[in-house]
């Protein structure tokens, strides 16, 4: 049995304390993951794995170096911190870089109010192969659809510990349950797939195997007999599956790192409207049962519920300490790391505010557009927000879905987007991401 975690970051705090490290952070991270894939009513594939990852990142006066091992005898441990006193003593020096101060840091050390780990039994490799071999039968079920390319499901368990010596020290646990499945329809060059899937922390509140394979089904006899559209200048509405990747760009252009190299098109954005009045983009760690939240961030500060679009205005950066010291700001506590990295910032759970309108009622008042379900590539400039790619979904015409479309491209600028956006109310609440379908009233499409 291996020691505790919060015995193996003791012990890796004092090695590099021995070693000669002014300051270090450790962190342990053990779990289990178990996945089963099925296709064509058979076992496809089963794996199951377990481990345990440790990362010590030292200090020697402003120089700092990280290194991990997955090994937790004392020998690696010894060895882990001298190498890493050695590699920090090599490598430049970062004014930037440092351990919170401990009046910084949070009092909260465990996630017991978050419900983030479900004490339900792991389940058994023959009810995930269930599950799976249920949602590919329910695709298949589906008139139309000729075959699944597979379904799977998993399982997940992770304990996370975090100690520095600054006097920080926490850790908690997480899980997480899915199903997914893909459905394929037509044949040769008119084949389409298209999928489904759920993933949630607590078993009980996943959705039916059944439910996902049919949904799978479903939507992919939507893509059959897919036509290009007709170069333009149109309305775009991007469904709820794909809507959160707008405000995903926004968010990594609002990233203290991002900011700090002078590397985003919001670089000079601070206190600008970037999305239309009404609507706020607000971050919630603390939301429970949902996949971003966590009572402390990577450097032992606490997280807590902000506003980073309030009223359409850009209030803040998404910081950790070494950016928001680059910046002379605060760090907003959003730090993530993982045993083989240093800190870097990172958004937890977020939301947008939801509009009054269905998705069908936006339908209806785009007139004639495309409704985008799905999108591959990217060409996204990070210093001008110019944005391009590939799409595929629904045409749109006189307020009512006509055919499927496919093999065209969508482009503008994401200022402009995000300017004028219309959200719809079916965001899925118990997402990490809460983002409704949005409609962009005009984008350019090239098509045929």
């Amino acid at each position: 049995m291996p020691m505790p975690l919060n015995v193996l970051t003791q012990a890796l705090l004092k090695a590099a304390k021995t070693a000669g490290a002014d300051a270090a952070d450790a962190m342990a991270v053990q779990g289990t993951s178990v996945s089963i894939d099925v296709r064509a009513g058979a076992l496809e594939h089963a794996e199951r794995s377990e481990g345990i990852d440790l990362g010590l990142r030292v200090f020697v006066g402003q120089k700092v170096a990280n290194v991990s091992a997955s090994d937790t005898s004392d020998r690696t441990i010894e060895e882990m911190a001298a190498r890493a006193v050695a590699m920090a003593q090599e490598a430049p020096e970062d004014p930037y870089a440092g351990l919170a101060d401990p009046d910084q840091l949070t009092q909260t050390r465990n996630a017991d109010d978050l419900e983030l780990y479900d004490p339900t039994p792991e389940p058994t490799a023959e009810a995930l192969q269930d599950d799976a071999m249920r949602a590919e039968a329910a695709a298949l079920a589906v008139k139309g659809v000729t075959q699944a390319q597979g379904a799977t499901a998993a399982y997940g368990a992770r304990d996370v510990y975090l100690a520095a010596s600054n006097g920080f020290e926490g850790g908690y646990s997480r899980t997480d349950r899915a199903i997914s499945c893909v459905a394929i329809a037509g044949s040769g060059t008119q084949m389409e797939r298209d999928y489904s899937g759920d993933s949630r922390i607590f078993q009980g509140d996943l959705r039916s195997a059944q439910d996902i394979g049919t949904e799978a089904g479903m939507r992919v006899l939507e893509r059959m007999d897919a036509r290009q559209p007709k170069t333009g200048t149109y309305p775009v509405l991007f469904d709820e599956r794909i809507s959160a990747s707008l405000i995903g760009h926004m968010l990594a252009a609002a990233n203290g790192a991002a900011v700090a190299r002078g590397a985003t098109w919001l670089r000079d954005a601070l206190g600008e409207d970037l999305l239309p009045k009404g609507l706020d983009v607000i971050e919630n760690p603390h939301r429970k049962r949902a996949g971003g939240s966590r009572p402390f961030d990577a450097e032992g500060l606490p997280t807590k519920v902000r506003k980073i679009i309030d009223n359409g205005t850009l209030t803040g950066w998404t910081l950790d300490l070494a950016n928001a010291r680059k910046l002379d700001m605060q760090s907003t506590g959003n730090a993530a790391r993982g045993p083989s990295s240093g800190p870097s910032p990172a958004t937890w759970n977020v939301a947008l505010t939801q509009g009054d309108a269905s998705r069908a009622d936006l339908i209806r008042e785009m007139g004639t557009g495309l409704l985008v379900t799905s999108m591959i590539g990217s060409t996204i400039n990070p210093n001008t927000g110019d944005y391009s790619r590939g799409a595929a979904g629904l045409w749109v015409e006189n307020g009512e879905i006509t055919y499927a479309v496919n093999e065209c491209t969508i482009a503008g600028n994401l200022r402009d987007m995000l300017r004028s956006i219309v959200p719809a109310n079916d965001a899925r609440t118990h997402l990490s991401r809460i983002v409704p379908s949005l409609l962009v009233p005009g984008m350019t499409l090239a098509g045929s």
